[in-house]
């Protein structure tokens, strides 16, 4: 549910989180800057869920109109939240009018709840649940994520930190379509600063970026057609990977590691390692592709 890296824009993630959407009648909580209640639909699940809850717990509350137990769930879960003052959000979602939703959730029942931290599921349960337990459960979340998240906005005018000019100018040539001149600001920064990981994660991004320009048209069938070709799969993996369909590209080169050997197969585990570094390495399809690749080495 956390979602790959968009290699499509290559643009950092948004340093700012979206303006709260609160629904009708509720109001950002005192302090907070965030709605401690919204209504959050297919349209809006990135922005108030998964985003949001790089900023604060979300706890999901699924729920539908002619489910009974829904409707002794739910005002207790907004009740609560009101009471939070906004240092934790829930968020509502009608299965009915969102079922992809309810689909990557894995739904089999109303009501169903979910907290979210950091893009990722911490804890689930359904049916209905007394007030002093739900009190429990979301203060236990509560200090789970204590100090691991960054905190909801303030709800006045927060003056932005100075911009980097090394950033600066390497975004600059990259909206100009100047990868030469982006990959080398960012290596300009590592220079000086070998662990700046900002620096390290746009210049794969940029790399890769660059890479894929000139991806011929008939990628996939030169591909198909020349199997045991490395640049070939390299490049269908490539595309792939623009296309948004990183487990593909991961499978394509687990694939062609386990048909080659000595140099070959080094070359092509050194561009998989490559790829993966794209993504955070705790994402679930990094994570399932590094397992594959183990059990082809050995």
């Amino acid at each position: 549910m956390s979602g790959a890296v968009d290699l499509s824009g290559l643009k950092e993630r948004a340093t700012q989180p979206p303006a709260p959407a609160a629904p009708a009648g509720s109001a950002p909580a005192g302090g907070t800057g965030l709605a401690p209640v919204v209504d959050v639909t297919e349209a809006t699940f990135q922005a108030e869920v998964l985003e949001r809850s790089m900023q604060v717990l979300v706890v999901v509350d699924l729920w539908a109109t002619w489910c009974e137990p829904c409707k002794q769930l739910s005002p207790v879960l907004e009740k609560l939240a009101h009471e939070g003052g906004g240092n934790w959000v829930l968020a509502k979602i009608d299965v009915d009018a969102n079922p992809g939703i309810a689909q990557a959730f894995g739904v089999q029942s109303v009501p169903t709840v979910v907290a979210l931290a950091g893009g990722q599921p911490l804890a689930d349960f359904a049916g209905a649940q007394p007030e002093a337990q739900l009190r429990e459960w979301i203060a236990a979340l509560q200090q789970a994520v204590d100090g691991k998240l960054t905190g909801p906005p303030s709800a006045g005018p927060v003056e932005p930190e100075p911009e980097d000019p090394r950033f600066v100018a390497a975004e600059n040539a990259l909206e100009q379509g100047d990868f030469e001149g982006a990959m080398a600001a960012y290596r300009l920064v590592l220079n000086s600063e070998p662990g700046n990981t900002q620096a390290q994660a746009a210049l794969r991004q940029v790399t890769f970026l660059a890479r894929v320009q000139d991806l011929p048209q008939d990628v996939y069938d030169t591909a198909e057609a020349q199997p045991d070709s490395i640049d070939a799969q390299f490049a269908a993996a490539d595309a792939e990977m623009y296309s948004q369909h990183p487990e593909a590209a991961f499978d394509r080169l687990v694939a062609l590691v386990r048909r080659t050997a000595g140099d070959d197969r080094t070359r092509v585990r050194t561009r998989l390692l490559e790829l993966f570094e794209l993504f955070d390495p705790a994402e679930p399809i990094v994570i399932a592709a590094r397992r594959k690749l183990a059990s082809a080495l050995y």
